[in-house]
C-alpha cells in the first residue's frame, strides 16, 4: 500500500457531490429541452438555456443563506429560476403549468457520467457511499432510481436546513454517518466544495469533470491540497487500492 493509501486507511465512508460530479446535468437538460422544443415547436438555444438555469443555482441558494428567503428546497429554487428563464427566452406562453412542472423535474432525471455507476459499484465494495448534495431528498432518490446509482445512504442539505458550503451540511453528514470527519472522504468536481469539507475535517478527493460546462468551457482543473486527484471514479478506485 502506498504512502497515500496508508494516510487514508482509516476512511470508512465516501460522501459525494452529485451535480457535475456524478451526473452530467448540462447534457441532460439540453436533451430534454430538445425534446420539449420538438414537441411544442419551439426554437431555443437549449445549451444557453441549460447554462443559464445552472447559473441561477448559486444565487438562488444565496437568497436562502442570507435570509432573503426562508428554507426553500432546491426543486422550488429551480422552479423560480425556470419561470424567469421562460420569460427571458420568450417562451413563457408556450408552457402550461403541467409542462413547467414536468420540465422542472428534469433535475430528477439527470444522466450519470459514463464511469459513474461502474466506479461507484467498485467503491462500494469497501466504503459506505452517501450523497452530500444540495439536491432535495426526493430529487436524489428519483435520480438514483432512474440512473442506477448504488448509494448506501441519501443525504441532502435539506436535512440540515442549510446549503453547501455552510459547515452545518458537513457536520450533519458526519453525525448521520456516525463517523468523525477524518474518516469521510469528500468526493467532488468542485474545489470550493472540497475546501469547505476540508475546513470541517473531511479528507478530500478531486475528480476532474472537464466537460461539466460543455466542450467550449475552460474549467478550473487546478489541484489544491486535496488527498487524491482522479480523472474518473475508476481511477479513484484504483488509487484507493480497489481491484
Amino acid at each position: 500500500m502506498s504512502q497515500r493509501h496508508t494516510a487514508l486507511a482509516d476512511v470508512r465512508a465516501l460522501s459525494f457531490d452529485v451535480f457535475g460530479t456524478v451526473v452530467d446535468w448540462r447534457s441532460s437538460v439540453i436533451r430534454e429541452g430538445d425534446a420539449l422544443g420538438t414537441r411544442l415547436g419551439l426554437t431555443v438555444d437549449w445549451a444557453a438555456f441549460a447554462d443559464a438555469w445552472r447559473g441561477g443555482y448559486a444565487p438562488a441558494m444565496d437568497r436562502v443563506r442570507h435570509g432573503e428567503l426562508p428554507w426553500t428546497r432546491l426543486d422550488d429554487l429551480h422552479r423560480m429560476t425556470l419561470d424567469r428563464l421562460l420569460d427571458d427566452f420568450g417562451i413563457a406562453g408556450a408552457l402550461d403549468e403541467a409542462e413547467r412542472e414536468a420540465f422542472n423535474r428534469v433535475w430528477h432525471r439527470l444522466d450519470p457520467w459514463p464511469d459513474s455507476v461502474g466506479g461507484l459499484i467498485r467503491l462500494r465494495e469497501r466504503y459506505v457511499l452517501a450523497t452530500l448534495s444540495n439536491g432535495n431528498i426526493s430529487l436524489l432518490v428519483n435520480m438514483a432510481k432512474r440512473a442506477g446509482l448504488p448509494w448506501d445512504c441519501v443525504l441532502s442539505a435539506e436535512l440540515a436546513g442549510h446549503y453547501k458550503p455552510d459547515p452545518e451540511v458537513y457536520h450533519m453528514t458526519a453525525h448521520l454517518l456516525d463517523q468523525p470527519p477524518k474518516r469521510i472522504l469528500m468526493v467532488a468536481a468542485h474545489q470550493d466544495d472540497l475546501r469547505a469539507a476540508q475546513r470541517e475535517g473531511f479528507r478530500t478527493a478531486f475528480v476532474r469533470r472537464p466537460l461539466e460546462h460543455g466542450p467550449d468551457a475552460i474549467p478550473d482543473l487546478s489541484v489544491d491540497s486535496f488527498n487524491l486527484v482522479a480523472d474518473d471514479f475508476h481511477e479513484l478506485a484504483d488509487k484507493l487500492g480497489i481491484c
